[in-house]
């Protein structure tokens, strides 16, 4: 006998259809928009519930189920749901972006087109120093006359690189040549598609508080306005377990258990017999762990044992 099937329907969220097509403005002249999706928070369910087979029946709850797969990593059924994403992004930032290798890319091509006319410009208060902690970081801004100066010097070499190029058009120069003097502040546009495990990893990378001013706008936008709307649930348990949560290394454990307990002594000691802590004259030296971890404290609301240093 033949066996019958159960009829599919395809997941459709009310929501995300509604900004189906909308471009989210980014930075100046960037945006975000949905172009197509396949799946919900229900697929995801429907997907563990197939792998894990009767054993699941005791989570009562498609938010039950989901937050236990998240927090437990298994990371499978999030891969049922895609996404792809129509994006106008600044160069420097797309390569950034484009490091993440877990989606399937389509980018203009300005060997075929000419490049897009539009470069990301700095306002006068957006230009941020180099961080003295974090090589690859920015702390505080310039004074305001210093960011003017920077963004009319700005806008000065983009106009020229642009003219430059254009006269090279003009001249028969082929494109995939005359593009080479372009800023990295010039947009590009892309095609992204990517399943929620990866984008969910993308997000919790590019929306920490670390990373660059720029592709955060981009992210922020993703995930708060996008992937919230999508798939909800998730949404909230990635909130609850990965983006707004802290985890511990066994040697962080061993110090807060001593402070908890009032051993300081302790803490410092096994600080400094692992390499968390190295002595010099004026106190402890700095590391990029050891501020981790005392970031890490002042969330617990721990006080931390060691004297500052410079």
């Amino acid at each position: 006998m033949e066996k019958e099937w159960e009829k599919l329907s395809r997941p459709r969220v009310e929501a995300l259809d509604e900004i189906l097509g909308v471009p989210f403005k980014v930075l100046d002249d960037g945006f975000v928009r949905v172009i197509d999706y396949m799946g919900s928070d229900e697929s995801i369910v429907q997907a563990a519930r197939v792998s894990y087979g009767t054993g699941t029946k005791k989570v009562r709850e498609d938010q039950g189920l989901i937050r236990y797969l998240l927090r437990h990593r298994h990371t499978t059924p999030f891969e049922m749901c895609e996404i792809k994403l129509h994006v106008r992004v600044p160069m420097d930032t797309w390569r950034q972006w484009i490091r993440h290798r877990t989606a399937n890319v389509n980018e203009y091509s300005t060997r075929y087109s000419v490049a897009i006319d539009a470069a990301q410009r700095t306002t006068p208060g957006e230009w941020r120093k180099q961080s003295q902690t974090n090589q690859q970081g920015s702390s505080g801004t310039v004074d305001a006359e210093v960011g003017a100066h920077l963004s009319d010097r700005e806008k000065a070499v983009q106009v020229l690189a642009r003219d430059v190029y254009e006269e090279r058009l003009r001249l028969g120069i082929a494109r995939e040549q005359a593009r080479k003097d372009l800023p990295l502040a010039t947009y590009t546009e892309a095609y992204w598609k990517i399943d929620l495990h990866n984008l969910l990893h993308f997000l919790l990378l590019r929306m920490d508080a670390h990373a660059q001013q720029e592709i955060r706008s981009y992210t922020n936008i993703i995930g708060q306005t996008i992937v919230s709307k999508w798939c909800p649930l998730t949404w909230q348990a990635f909130l609850d377990f990965q983006l707004q949560a802290v985890s511990f290394s066994r040697l962080e454990l061993e110090i807060i258990r001593a402070l908890h307990s009032g051993d300081i002594a302790m803490a410092v000691r096994r600080a400094e017999e692992e390499g968390l802590l190295v002595r010099e004259e004026q106190g402890f030296r700095r590391s990029r762990e050891r501020d981790e971890l005392e970031e890490k404290l002042s969330v617990i609301g721990l006080e931390v044992p060691w004297r500052e240093t410079r």
